[in-house]
């Protein structure tokens, strides 16, 4: 297979930006002295208009993608509604996100509920509404596109290789993987691709998305909202999320390590090209941590 290199990412980590790392010391299992890199997250308020919607916790790489991406996965920014502005002040800890005309998030707060997401994501109570005008293209999924997109993105240069305790999301086209978010919540990290995807005015149609988290109705809805027709995890399955990606017309595809992985829905879009026998296992270098028991 042909290495992706550098140059074919639009948007990639940079494990090397000392913002988002910091190195620790502590002990080892024998109680020898230890050095590592951890994570740092921070806290970051969204406000829609001068009105503050939510703080969540945030490695604050892309800040503005997220404000947006975040408002337009849970309905509160339709995807044709004018942003006049996104601003965002580090010493504050708060983004504001500026349209040209007010918005009904109030009667949205009052239907607000949990999800499974880790931290705080949530789901408002008309996103399903939301889902049924959404029709995803009867687009293909190649095998071949699913080994090559799967190598890359695990050994590509990230902050989970540098510090661990995070979640990565990445968009595709084809074989080539586009633009790679992380962050401490793997919903803040597809909020971000949906954040740069209005930025930059790009569909979903002819996309891929690729998460190292399980697949969830939070997950299943987010990545319908894009317009995207193929989420593909290396992770395992919900019930509802399969439920929901079987009603979507969602191509769904899980466990996806070295040769293997399992579709449970969409099966329909995927074309077999590949001969399994020029394909490796997954390696332990490129082995995340913990995935022989993330199913």
């Amino acid at each position: 297979m042909t290495d992706i290199k550098e140059e074919d990412w639009l948007v990639r980590p940079n494990p090397l930006d000392p913002r988002l790392t910091q190195r620790v010391t502590g002990i080892d299992e024998t109680g020898r002295p230890v050095e590592t890199s951890v994570t740092v997250e921070r806290a970051l308020t969204l406000y829609l208009n001068a009105r503050e919607i939510v703080t969540m916790m945030t490695i604050l790489d892309h800040p503005e993608w997220l404000a947006l991406g975040y408002l337009l996965n849970q309905n509160m920014l339709r995807p044709d509604d004018i942003v006049t502005g996104v601003d965002y002040d580090e010493d504050l800890g708060a983004v504001v996100v500026r349209t040209d005309t007010e918005t009904d998030f109030e009667d949205k707060l009052r239907k607000k509920t949990l999800t499974s997401g880790c931290a705080q994501g949530t789901a408002f109570g008309d996103l399903m509404e939301a889902l049924e005008t959404i029709v995803l293209p009867p687009s293909e999924v190649r095998t071949s596109w699913l080994y090559r997109l799967t190598s890359a993105i695990n050994t590509t240069p990230s902050l989970y290789l540098e510090a661990g305790a995070i979640h990565g999301c990445v968009l595709c086209e084809g074989d080539r993987p586009l633009v790679y978010m992380e962050d401490v919540g793997r919903h803040n990290a597809v909020d971000k691709v949906a954040g740069w995807m209005f930025a930059n005015s790009i569909s979903g149609a002819d996309k891929l998305f690729y998460t190292t988290g399980r697949l969830t109705s939070e997950m299943v809805i987010k990545t319908v909202r894009m317009g995207i027709p193929v989420l593909v995890s290396r992770s395992g399955f919900t019930a509802w999320g399969v439920e929901l990606a079987r009603k979507c017309g969602l191509t769904l595809i899980g466990r996806a390590r070295g040769k293997r992985f399992v579709a449970l829905s969409g099966q329909e879009r995927i074309v077999f090209d590949q001969d399994l026998a020029y394909v490796e296992n997954e390696s332990f270098k490129s082995r995340r941590k913990g995935s022989r028991d993330d199913d």
